[in-house]
């Protein structure tokens, strides 16, 4: 169900955030690391299953963000392909440089990560009937 992804993303996304928020260390800079990993792939798993709603079928993070972006999900894909670059660098490389490097980039991401989660939010909320009360009617 595309709801669970979606809150297993945002919990992911949390974490991230919560990482982002502490001083940073060389072991804070790899856990922040290795948390991008992780929402990265629950994004891109939780477009796809967002995507399949849609009669659209993505089997790779690369399609699924252009799908995302041809849906209006979100609104740069540029930087959503970086992510994706920068996600396999990191899970087959380890290079004390880049990984500086990614990590200077996570805050970026982590702020287009919550745009992502905030839209996919609002897109699996059910639409209110027109003209239906917004309160419980009373029996």
């Amino acid at each position: 169900m595309a709801t669970d992804e979606l809150t297993a993303f945002e919990s992911a996304l949390s974490r991230l955030s919560d990482a982002l928020a502490q001083p940073k260390s060389e072991w804070l800079r790899d856990a922040s690391i290795q948390r991008f990993e992780f929402t990265i792939e629950l994004a891109w798993k939780t477009l796809a299953r967002f995507a399949q709603r849609e009669g659209i079928e993505c089997a790779s993070p690369r399609q699924a963000f252009r799908a995302a972006f041809k849906l209006g999900w979100i609104e740069d894909d540029d930087i959503w392909l970086a992510m994706v670059e920068d996600r396999n660098f990191a899970t087959h490389t380890y290079n004390e440089k880049l990984a500086e490097e990614l990590y200077s980039r996570l805050p970026g991401y982590r702020d287009a990560l919550s745009r992502l989660s905030e839209r996919l939010r609002k897109v699996a909320e059910p639409p209110e009937e027109a003209g239906e009360e917004s309160s419980p009617k009373a029996d």
